[in-house]
This record gives structure tokens, sequence and C-alpha cells, in this order.
């Protein structure tokens, strides 16, 4: 008798179990059908339009701007872009975000900083007592009891691109003559993000404006619209925290904490330094990227590579112009992150060939220059046909085609794709999808005769940039 019920009991404990399993299956596969269709319905897009930044919020030592998240577009991709102008001396407060985000610098230099949870601080100053015996003169330059250490810094310049894991605090100051200009993108549809689909950011200085957030509508401004407390100026995260327990925590005394906690000024997210930033700093060029990604490890990981150097250039044509991209193959650490960018650069009246994005939405922040661009959708209808020039952008959806072409005074553009090793394919040119097709299949599918089908398949030799005007002088046997 003890066997059997023990054995009832198993079996049931089983079915139970397996019931259980079954409506949790259920649930979550319901969940996923859900979220699918939620996105299938946000990138039912019927018209495209180049985007301007919606709301400009200022800081003491700068700009930020936004482009507004609600955009049809931007949800369809599931990213939040927006812009930082810095101006000289200026301090982009620590932060960070609950999305990966990836960093253009648009103009100017500066100094980057971020720090990995756990890490090391790599970057060290001698203290006071190990330098005595080296130097006098040393010591009395120095007013700190022990060294300063930090992690590592970077130095950015026009045409870097930044990696950054979402929860990394980071921060940037300009240390050049003229203005930093940086533009954003926080992939909020990554796994990494398990909020909502709005860009969060958490600053851990300053005194940050609420709409700061930037787009949707986030918790404290939920809290605020039901307290009646429209249009106030937020704060720091460590302004809400009890201050004993924030000064025991530091093992700090009370005053400070409320320094802290209270600035008396509002100076928003971008500060002005009131003399140079002082950073422990190698004096010679660092090495940009590593030979094998194999070897890094998280805290000595890249996180930065530059993206104008033509010698990098993918594809190259001396008379139409270049485009290279930055993936997880030269970049490593985004393979985490499942980003990558493309940087394009057309001559005068040159064509980057028609194509579509195969595994990635694309999102085309024009640089210089401007040129004419045009997207098609599934349907074979024109869902964009403009011309676009410096400062607008555009969402390029998965799988929609699109061509470029520069107007006479050129035409450069940097692309935030949602995908680590993101691929194109073709429609026209040496590596393209007509390229490939049997001469048959294109003539009976386009219905059109033999000598027809062998131009459209053979006439441009090209690869991926098109010089304007040229045509392949290649001709049918």
């Amino acid at each position: 008798m003890g066997y059997s019920s023990l054995l009832s009991f198993s079996l049931g404990f089983l079915l139970l179990f397996h019931c259980s399993f079954a409506q949790i299956e259920q649930v979550v596969n319901s969940q996923q059908r859900q979220q699918q269709q939620r996105f299938q319905t946000q990138c039912q897009i019927q018209n495209l339009n180049a985007l301007e930044p919606k709301r400009r919020i200022e800081s003491e030592a700068g700009v930020t701007e936004f482009w507004d998240q609600n955009e049809e577009q931007l949800q369809c991709a599931n990213v939040a872009v927006f812009r930082h102008t810095i101006q000289s001396r200026g301090l982009l407060v620590p932060s960070y975000n609950n999305a990966p985000e990836l960093v253009y610098v648009v103009q100017g230099s500066g100094i980057h900083g971020a720090v990995f949870p756990g890490c090391p601080e790599t970057f060290q100053e001698e203290s006071q007592s190990q330098s005595q015996s080296r130097s006098q003169h040393s010591r009395s330059e120095r007013s700190q009891q022990s060294g300063e250490q930090h992690q590592k810094v970077r130095h950015i310049r026009e045409g870097d691109v930044i990696a950054l894991p979402a929860g990394v605090a980071h921060w940037i100051y300009n240390n050049g003559q003229s203005k930093l200009v940086l533009v954003a993108l926080a992939d909020v549809g990554n796994s990494e993000n398990q909020l909502d689909q709005y860009l969060r950011k958490f600053v851990l200085g300053g005194s940050p404006q609420q709409e700061i957030q930037g787009g949707g509508q986030s918790w404290s401004q939920s809290r605020s619209s039901r307290n009646g407390q429209q249009g106030q100026q937020s704060n720091n995260i460590l302004s809400a925290f009890d201050e004993e327990i924030l000064a025991q925590s530091f093992n700090i005394d009370t005053q400070l904490v409320k320094k802290l906690q209270r600035e008396e000024k509002q100076r928003g997210i971008i500060v002005r330094v009131k003399e140079d930033l002082q950073v422990l700093s190698p004096q010679r060029q660092e090495k940009e990227y590593s030979d094998n990604g194999l070897e890094e490890t998280f805290c000595t990981m890249t996180l930065k590579l530059n993206i104008n150097d033509p010698s990098r250039a993918d594809v190259y044509n001396p008379r139409g112009g270049r485009v290279t991209s930055i993936n997880a193959l030269n970049l490593p650490i985004l393979r985490f992150l499942q980003l990558s960018v493309e940087k394009g650069v057309l001559y005068q009246n040159a064509i980057m060939a028609p194509h579509w994005n195969m595994n990635a939405h694309s999102i085309v922040y024009i640089t210089r220059g401007n040129g004419r661009m045009q997207i098609v959708s599934e349907n074979g209808e024109s869902v964009f046909d403009e011309e676009i020039r410096e400062g607008q952008l555009v969402v390029v959806p998965q799988n929609f085609a699109v061509v470029k072409r520069a107007s006479s005074d050129g035409f450069e553009w940097v692309s935030f794709k949602t995908n680590g090793l993101a691929k194109i394919s073709q429609l026209a040119g040496r590596i393209s999808v007509m390229r490939g097709l049997p001469l048959d299949v294109i003539q009976n599918s386009f219905d059109i005769s033999r000598e027809d089908a062998w131009n459209l398949k053979e006439s441009r030799s090209e690869m991926t940039i098109f010089a304007p005007g040229s045509r392949s002088q290649r001709q049918r046997n």
C-alpha cells in the first residue's frame, strides 16, 4: 500500500507539474504573440519622414536635443535618439541608461570615461608618501594625502564610435576649444532593457530636468502629474535617499550629503568646469582596437573605434566614395550590445546601390551635405522620397529597400543598426541579387527580352558605390 500511495502521489505530482508547466508555457507564448503583434503594429508604416529633434533642453554648459520617442518610425525600430552639444570645458555628468547605447562624435574632441562594476582603477597616481622620497617639488604640488586613481579614460575625436552597455555609468568632458557634438542611439528594444520601451537616463550628478528622459512618460513624470507638479526640476539619483543612510554608506558627514542632494543652482546635466578637468591619462596615443577580440576581458574591452579613417573603408570607389562598417568583428563589445554602425561618404552625384538591410533596422543620421533618399515598402510603394540634409534623421525599417544619391555638394551619413553583424543585400552592382539570378529567371520575371535581361544583370560592374554617370563597358558576346 505504501508503494502504491507513493506511486500515486508521484504520478499526481508529475501530472500537476506538467499541467502547471503547460499553463506557464501557454502564458509565455501568449505574451510573445502579443509582443510580436505589437511590434508588427508599430512597423505598419505607410509613410516615412525625415525627423528633426522635438525637444531642446538647456544646461549650464550645453544643450541636449531629443527626437520624439513616440514617433511611429522610432517605435518601429525600438530606439531612442538624442544629441548633446557640449561647450568648451563642459562636463556631461555621469549617468547610465536602461539600454545599450552607441555614440558617434560628429565634431570636436574630448575625454570619455566609463565605470565597469567590479573592475579595478587601472589609472593610478602615486600617493604623497610614495612621491616624497622622489621629489620635494612634487610633494609641494600635491594637495591630497593619497594618490588619485580611477578607471580608464579615453580620448575621443570626430569620427569615433563609442559603445556603452546598459547600466554602465559614463561621462564625457570637452577639453577642446570648439563645441563637442555627439549623436547617440539607445536600443530600448534590446533584451538588456527590462523596463519599458522608453529611454531612462539615471543621472549621478548635476541637476537634471525631468524631461531628460527623452520621450514617453517616466515613472517620475507620472508621479509628478498625479501630484499636479508639471515641468518641475528633477534631481540626481542621490537626492531621494535618507540623509543618515547615505552618510553612513559613504562614511561622510550629513552636511556633505545635503550638498550632494540639493544643488543651489539648477545646472542641468552638462555643467561648466571652472578650471581644466584634471584626470590621469597616458600621453601617448592609445591603441584603438585589438588584433583579436578573444583575449579581451570585461574590464579591458575596447569601447571605441574611429570610423572616419579612409584606410578602414570596406568599399571604396575613387570616383564615388566609400562605406565603412564597425561591427562585432572589429569591435568585439558589439557582440554583447547587438548593435553596429555604418559610415557612408558619397562624392558629388554618386549613388549608393539600392539595397535592403537583411537583419536590422537602420537609423540614418546625416552628418554632412545633402542628397536624395528613397525607401520602398514590401508592397512596392514609395514610403519616403525626399531631399535630406545635415542634422536630419531617417529610419529605414528592416527589409525595406533604400537608395541614396548625393547632391552636387556630396553626402555623408552614419547609420546605427540594430544587429551586431548587420548585413545588406544589393539590388544592383557586381555583388547584387540581379547578378546572382539566372538570365532566364530575370527575363521571365519581368517579361523583357533576353538582351534587356542581360543589360539589367551585367551593365553595372561596380560593387556598392556607383560613380556618377558611370556604366560598365561590358558587352554580351
